[in-house]
């Protein structure tokens, strides 16, 4: 297992409790983005610089995860790209992406880009609250643990 980090948008808290994580349990954690971002030194850390444009950085996670990664991204699309792969999909919030809910949230992103697209302000997720850290972590402790029996 390799966990693929898409973040541009991942937030600091939760790259954090990544960076932790792989070198508690000596996973390799990449991180992919189109801009410069800073790592800890560690074998087991490391960092790809995509270029700039419309899902470059979603593309690189598809095009490098295999069956059995995990994947952070709150990017539904590529979300449902790494679980055909056979991928695991985790959200910043904590949310674990599925074959069951994965086209539920597909159909409810399309809505409300829709909506947007038509001019209604539908605002934003609220900021990344105490409850999602913990739900993140609790959710990336269990795949970790379960990797760690299935070895």
């Amino acid at each position: 297992m390799k966990i693929w980090v898409d973040a541009d948008a991942c937030p600091a808290v939760i790259k954090e409790i990544l960076f932790r994580a792989a070198e508690r349990t000596t996973i390799q954690l990449t991180l992919i983005a189109n801009h410069v971002l800073r790592i800890p030194p560690s074998s087991y850390i490391s960092f790809v610089q995509v270029s700039s444009g419309f899902d470059v950085a979603d593309d690189e996670i598809v095009k490098r995860c295999h069956s059995g990664d995990l994947v952070i991204t709150s990017d539904i699309p590529l979300a449902a790209e790494v679980i055909e792969k056979g991928g695991l999909a985790l959200s910043p919030r904590g949310e674990l992406y599925t074959t069951d809910n994965i086209k539920d949230r597909l159909t409810m992103r399309d809505f409300m880009d829709n909506l947007r697209s038509s001019g209604i302000d539908t605002g934003g997720p609220p900021a990344l609250n105490q409850n999602d850290r913990k739900l993140f972590a609790n959710h990336l402790d269990k795949i970790l643990t379960q990797h760690s029996l299935n070895k």
